[in-house]
């Protein structure tokens, strides 16, 4: 098959393109070429501005696609108003089109596990998940208007190697190996659907060359575990016993001060009871994933990351330092 993917550079973008070339599919990936990257050899590559429909316009002349993966459609590198515009443009170009939209796409709600009839977030399109749930809108309704094969996936936090939002398993693994404190807001209580992401990039492909996936909402990652759960999970692939600081009311409104997915916004669990009657294949569990993920962690640069740092994508980060004062102020009361 010849497939495009939207992105490509890193995390979930470059395992979709590795999957794909290791599965012999021509692949090529359009971006806007600004992050240095190096793609397995046969892989073409696209410069192309998704926030700009001429530029759009100009990369996609002439081309067509058995399948277009969208992985960089997030509101930061997207833009906020094209998207309609980008959908016009790959309109009979595509043999099928998989968005990967986001839990955040969801409003939230207390009734767990959330399937894909539930009602999506009021945010603005400015927002990550407000961006999600217009472009989920209107990957719907050109499929209801013109057929067009698009089919949205929602993945909650994903993890693995490679993984480029710094303050989860990485930050984690590293307060772990350190015997930093680990701030846990909210008694440990949040709870937050994680999935590894060779599953997804796995079932993007095989909802690509679904033919009953067009026009769907499918959620991917359906595997939860508590806040305080998944940092015991964590110690334990270490070796080590966490040092928990508990975080009482008041202070949790403060950041960056423990990792985001502890935060109450991300208390969400997934039903993928759907992806299995579509017959994708089953995520893996936690604890093997995460201790794959470790592996490439302890072979990685990562390994002897410093006190603080942060992603000017995304926003996340961690700094130690900071936590460490937390903890003292803590103690003097």
């Amino acid at each position: 098959m010849e497939i495009l993917v939207l992105g490509g550079s890193t995390f979930v973008g470059r395992r979709m393109v590795d999957l794909l070339t290791g599965r012999g599919h021509d692949v090529a990936v359009l971006n806007r070429g600004r992050t240095a990257s190096t793609l397995p050899d046969g892989v073409r590559r696209i410069v192309g501005d998704r926030t700009s429909t001429e530029s759009m316009r100009q990369a996609l002349e002439g081309t067509r696609w058995d399948a277009v993966i969208d992985v960089s459609g997030f509101v930061m590198a997207a833009g906020g108003g094209q998207f309609e515009e980008l959908l016009a443009l790959l309109d009979g170009r595509v043999g099928a089109y998989v968005f990967v939209s986001s839990i955040m796409a969801y409003e939230p709600s207390g009734i767990m596990p959330w399937t894909e009839d539930a009602a999506t977030t009021r945010d603005p399109i400015t927002t990550y998940g407000g961006f999600k749930a217009h472009a989920e809108a209107a990957i719907l309704a050109r499929h209801r208007a013109t057929g067009f094969p698009g089919s949205i996936a929602r993945p909650a936090a994903i993890y693995g190697p490679d993984n480029n939002i710094l303050d989860m398993e990485a930050a984690m693994f590293l307060r772990l190996r350190r015997g930093l404190p680990i701030l846990l807001p909210h008694e440990g209580l949040v709870t937050t659907s994680y999935g590894h992401v060779d599953d997804l990039c796995l079932n993007l492909l095989e909802m690509a060359v679904s033919s009953v996936c067009a026009g769907q909402i499918v959620n991917i990652t359906g595997t939860g575990a508590s806040a305080r759960a998944w940092t015991q999970l964590l110690a334990g692939i270490v070796g080590v016993e966490p040092h928990i600081v508990e975080l009482p009311t008041g202070f949790t409104e403060l950041t960056p001060i423990y990792g985001h997915l502890f935060g109450a916004k991300h208390h969400g669990i997934l039903s993928v009871a759907k992806a299995a009657a579509l017959g994708l294949t089953a995520e893996r569990g936690l604890e093997g994933g995460y201790r794959q993920t470790y592996e490439w962690f302890c072979a990685s640069p990562l390994v002897d990351a410093p006190e603080r740092m942060s992603d000017p994508v995304w926003g996340a980060g961690y700094d130690f330092d900071l936590e460490a004062q937390v903890v003292d102020s803590l103690r003097r009361g």
